[in-house]
């Protein structure tokens, strides 16, 4: 599956960008996120809890930060295992600065592979239920950095 979008964020590139790369910061951000690990500067592990449909997983991620480019681009490499599913998932950040001062303008893209019990629910619930979670994902990192 791929996921991408554009997210308006009414801070500076910079700033946007600290906190991108801060695992203990945007990882609340996710939801289901019980816990974040820094394994080092650009390992960490999460545990999360994942509901799709009927099925509910404890997944256990490792997140490697394959390239950065402060303050414009980042790419994450994810896997993740739980009992009897597992997830692996590639996302690129590029950011620009937005049509007003102190805005930024994130261009994101994710490639999700998920298999076993998760995937078997099927692409299509699969799909919104991930698409809901990017959603509240993005609207807690704006609301967070706006808050300072």
């Amino acid at each position: 599956m791929e996921f991408s979008g554009a997210v308006d964020i009414p801070a500076a590139p910079d700033e946007v960008f600290a906190f991108l790369i801060d695992p203990a910061k945007v990882g609340s951000c996710g939801p289901g996120v019980e816990s974040i690990e820094v394994v080092d500067a650009t390992h960490f592990r999460a545990k999360a809890k994942v509901g799709v449909g009927f099925i509910s997983a404890r997944f256990v991620v490792d997140l490697e930060i394959v390239e950065m480019e402060a303050p414009v681009r980042a790419v994450i490499k994810a896997h993740g295992q739980a009992p009897g599913s597992a997830v692996d998932a590639l996302g690129t950040m590029n950011l620009v600065p937005g049509d007003a001062p102190d805005t930024t303008t994130m261009l994101w893209a994710a490639e999700v592979r998920i298999a076993g019990m998760i995937a078997s629910v099927g692409a299509r619930l699969v799909e919104s239920t991930a698409n809901k979670m990017i959603g509240q994902t993005f609207d807690c990192i704006r609301a967070k950095i706006v808050a300072g």
